[in-house]
């Protein structure tokens, strides 16, 4: 089996131990060694469920081709390393958009299954895994399964957010939806408290395909819980030419130490504020800022400097929500931490045809933070107890932290998905909190 030494890192800037880089034709063919193998995209995932340490890691971006695209219907096939900026590229003027969309377009179709990916339109929407329409599934007993809801329906479910443990996916057939142009009819709305938050987003929900909320996590006293609400619908044709993004820029170099902090972030927060619409008026604008706004910096993940990320998500439900994000917002303010990328929204009740799904009806709060040692470890401890005790749950795919007992009670099912996992497959996320 041809391997090699390869330094893999997940987007939060963990880095796999120990592991060897798998061609998938070889591993197809059933050149196999005796070491659990995961499938490996494009790093995107922020913790080690993308990672296997001491195990083999199956190259799956070199499954990289689209095999078919049928403009009228919207029904695409694809190999699971096709990125979903490949997809765009070739559906958007075709009048067609992927139906579920995350904060990035370089994430694999194959990695976006395995997830189950949420968007910025979960309320309507729900997850990635709803669209799915059927993949292929190689087993390590060398079986190929085809799978759908009425074809190996348990391995359907199970594979959806399934994290990559039951098997190498090889093709994904995928319904688009339309639309009827390249750009979006966005409206930015600010607000200054978290009561304005709830209240806005309920009404957004209602009228809007995507909704979403920026919140200045360093604003406390009479300003805390401010931030800026996006909201938008896919824009309708119109005779203007339409805008174009901007370049794609590179961000040089892995500093010796995080520029993200107090101070910078403080000083970009109230500039990010300041720059935003100050009336409501929709305006029209390129799909790909709106969805994709840190794209346009390629590698900026080395802003956080030599020690990476680490990123905490978390579902709570609709009742305890109010009081939870406060808790969690007040939290990082005293201990001192800096979260660049603080966003809020609101899930919708649509149910994922996956096992081990995330979404859940209710509020998502994201946050971020350089990777300072104990004390962003500690921190993240506590946020996790305010989500479980709230009755929520914890983001496997941002993780690189949480315990067996946290894991325990967001998903309390998941010994029933563990049956489904192909024996030849592991992770270190998985390993870390189940033990198994």
């Amino acid at each position: 089996m041809s391997k090699e030494r390869a330094v893999l890192r997940s987007w939060g800037g963990l880095e796999a131990r120990d592991s060897t880089l798998i061609e998938p034709d070889d591993w197809l063919v059933g050149l196999r060694g005796s070491e659990p193998v995961l499938a490996y995209g494009n790093g995107r995932s922020y913790g080690d469920s993308c990672l296997n340490d001491g195990g083999g890691l199956i190259a799956a971006r070199r499954l990289g081709r689209i095999l078919s695209f049928d403009a009228g219907t919207g029904i695409m096939v694809c190999e699971a390393g096709v990125l979903l900026d490949e997809v765009l590229k070739l559906c958007v003027p075709a009048g067609w958009f992927p139906p579920v969309s995350p904060g990035t377009s370089l994430v694999t179709i194959a990695g976006a299954l395995a997830n189950d990916v949420h968007g910025k339109n979960h309320h309507r929407a729900g997850t990635f895994g709803r669209h799915v329409r059927s993949f292929e599934l190689a087993r390590s007993d060398g079986s190929v399964l085809t799978c759908s809801p009425i074809q190996n329906a348990e391995l359907f479910a199970a594979t959806i957010g399934g994290m990559g443990l039951t098997g190498l996916i090889t093709r994904i057939e995928l319904q688009l939806m339309p639309v009827d142009s390249a750009e979006m009819l966005q409206e930015v709305i600010r607000f200054d408290g978290l009561d304005g938050f709830f209240a806005i987003a309920a009404a957004s929900d209602a009228t809007h395909d995507y909704t979403v909320a920026w919140v200045d996590s360093l604003a406390g006293g009479r300003q805390f819980g401010r931030g800026v609400f996006f909201r938008a619908n896919h824009a309708p044709a119109s005779d203007v030419p339409p805008a174009k993004a901007g370049p794609t820029l590179p961000f040089p170099l892995t500093p010796p130490f995080p520029l993200i902090n107090r101070l910078s972030l403080r000083a970009f927060n109230a500039l990010y504020r300041a720059a935003q619409p100050r009336t409501p008026e929709p305006r029209r604008i390129a799909y790909h800022p709106f969805f994709y706004p840190l794209d346009r910096i390629r590698d900026w993940n080395r802003a956080y400097g030599p020690r990476g990320l680490r990123q905490f998500q978390c579902a709570v439900p609709i009742a305890n929500a109010r009081e939870a994000v406060e808790e969690m917002l007040r939290l990082t303010l005293r201990a001192g931490e800096s979260s660049f990328l603080t966003v809020l929204k609101l899930f919708g009740d649509g149910p994922s045809p996956g096992m081990m799904s995330f979404p859940i009806p209710g509020a998502t709060l994201t946050l971020d933070f350089p990777h300072r040692g104990e004390r962003t470890l500690r921190l993240l401890d506590a946020l996790d107890r305010i989500a479980i005790e709230a009755g929520g749950r914890v983001n496997p795919y941002k993780d690189a932290h949480m315990s067996a007992a946290t894991f325990e009670a967001s998903f309390p099912h998941w010994r029933d998905f563990a049956r489904h996992i192909d024996p030849g497959f592991s992770s270190s996320f998985w390993r870390r909190v189940t033990g198994v």
